[in-house]
């Protein structure tokens, strides 16, 4: 009996090493945002993106690299972020907190750097000092009218709340706050960094 031949699979043509590294780079920044950075690794970025490990690393050669790459934050979540600001700073923590929960929580390709950034600042140095620097100018950008002396202590403390919010909904998974809609925690935390960022005078 004749045996039956192997159908062989006609692959397309191979994508182009900019193609390429962008699928590398898609599949990272997804991956370090859902996994941090310690529980990510090379060869799972690799079979993410449908590549060999060897690819991954022609175009970034370390971990490290790779995700310095990925912590790039788009232009548009920066001016997504700053149109939140707009209006009079009697609404300005209503107007932040939003703006934190869109940042994090919005359109995959603005949202997921900074996942990947705020996951990774529990274990590496430089996720933690770019993450500090940017929620801190976030915050000082939003505000109109110059902040008391204290201002970077106001900000401080206040971008403490704003994380703790962040990392219990998206990376603790506290349910309860899980389940809450953007707009209580808005309505509940608002308040809470309107006094600290424009205390009454």
């Amino acid at each position: 009996m004749k045996k039956e031949a192997t159908p062989v699979t006609r692959r397309g043509r191979r994508p182009g090493p900019n193609s390429t590294r962008h699928l590398v780079l898609e599949a990272a920044r997804a991956r370090f945002a859902s996994d941090g950075f310690a529980g990510t690794t090379i060869r799972l970025i690799a079979a993410d993106s449908g590549v060999d490990v060897a690819q991954v690393m022609q175009f970034f050669r370390s971990k490290d690299e790779l995700f310095a790459a990925v912590m790039a934050i788009p232009a548009s979540a920066l001016e997504r972020f700053d149109a939140l600001y707009d209006g009079p700073d009697e609404h300005l923590g209503e107007r932040v907190v939003r703006a934190f929960l869109t940042a994090w929580e919005g359109i995959p390709e603005e949202s997921e750097p900074l996942m990947a950034t705020l996951r990774g600042a529990f274990v590496n140095d430089q996720a933690r000092d770019q993450l500090r620097a940017f929620i801190q100018s976030r915050i000082l950008t939003g505000t109109h009218e110059p902040l008391e002396s204290d201002a970077n202590l106001r900000a401080g403390l206040a971008s403490s709340l704003l994380v703790g919010m962040v990392v219990s909904r998206r990376v603790i998974g506290v349910p309860i706050l899980v389940a809450a809609e953007p707009e209580e925690l808005v309505r509940i935390i608002g308040p809470a960094i309107q006094k600290i960022l424009v205390p009454e005078s």
